[in-house]
């Protein structure tokens, strides 16, 4: 556990403590051990010292308190009236989350590596913390312009359903929820749906703090303007069919940012399927080292 913030988040380390520190950020209402076990050893095995943790309200770390279950009216309130939603907190302060973990851990400069959410947080440290950033990579995110495209209605329904009552319910919703997220067939993360279930309840769960964690996204506004001014190198990798956060997030992302590179992958959803990790690992892998042996020079 790492107190910061004001907080305490859970964090785990893979990899060689003096090789290049690689910060994993996970996306909305998911723990730390989304990023899988194999796939930190993978990237740990390219030479990087990988660090997963759990943002506030996830997992082990610190629940926060406040703020109702998003209602369809304040939904549509933001998307017609752009009034905004009410949140305790914003993805800035998450953002303060990681700088200061990175603090306790005594390092000065990361690899982001931001899913979803966590891409979004990413590109907020970048934003505001530049020198704090040796490279981005911004997974199935977005800016959060309200000209992407909204998630389709499947996913949309899996993202606003309600929690599961019972551990049972849980574990349907779990592997549910991935199928409509995969957004194609993935028998080997399939076979894995009820083990990862099971690991994430055994975790704990936190439906309010998942809310709270949506209101933060909704609360945060654009961040495209802001993104012009990102100077460091910059990877964004976003899924053909994501049904979540729409190709166009990613597209617009790779735009608003001078000379970031887009890679799209074909018939990946709003997931990182076991199938895809090698083309995911690898282009992290280039990136980031690229990007050390331009600072190095």
């Amino acid at each position: 556990m790492a107190r910061t913030n004001g907080i305490e988040l859970c964090y785990e380390i893979f990899g060689d403590a003096a090789a290049e520190p690689l910060l994993l950020i996970m996306g909305l209402g998911a723990q730390m051990i989304h990023w899988d076990d194999e796939f930190c050893r993978q990237l740990a095995a390219r030479g990087f010292r990988v660090i997963r943790f759990d943002n506030r309200d996830i997992g082990k770390s610190t629940r926060l308190t406040g703020g109702k279950r998003l209602s369809p009216v304040e939904l549509l309130k933001l998307r017609f009236l752009k009034i905004p939603v009410d949140a305790p907190y914003r993805l800035s302060d998450m953002a303060l989350d990681v700088t200061g973990l990175m603090d306790t851990l005594g390092i000065k400069s990361a690899h982001l590596v931001g899913a979803s959410m966590g891409g979004m947080i990413a590109q907020e440290i970048a934003i505001s913390f530049p020198q704090r950033v040796r490279s981005l990579t911004s997974i199935m995110s977005t800016t959060g312009n309200p000209k992407v495209p909204p998630p389709t209605r499947e996913a949309t329904a899996v993202l606003m359903a309600p929690p599961p009552a019972t551990k049972e319910e849980y574990f349907d919703r779990f592997a549910h929820t991935w199928k409509v997220l995969r957004a194609g067939s993935f028998p080997e993360d399939e076979a894995l749906d009820r083990a990862r279930a099971e690991r994430t309840y055994a975790r704990g769960l936190n439906p309010a703090g998942v809310g709270r964690q949506l209101r933060a996204i909704l609360a945060s506004g654009s961040r495209k303007e802001r993104l012009a001014s990102v100077k460091t190198p910059t990877l964004v990798i976003h899924g053909t069919v994501d049904p979540l956060v729409r190709p166009e997030g990613g597209k617009d992302t790779a735009a608003s940012i001078p000379g970031a590179k887009l890679l799209m992958i074909e018939g990946m959803g709003h997931a990182l399927p076991i199938p895809m990790w090698p083309q995911i690992i690898d282009a992290i892998d280039k990136h980031a080292h690229a990007a050390s042996d331009k600072t190095m020079h």
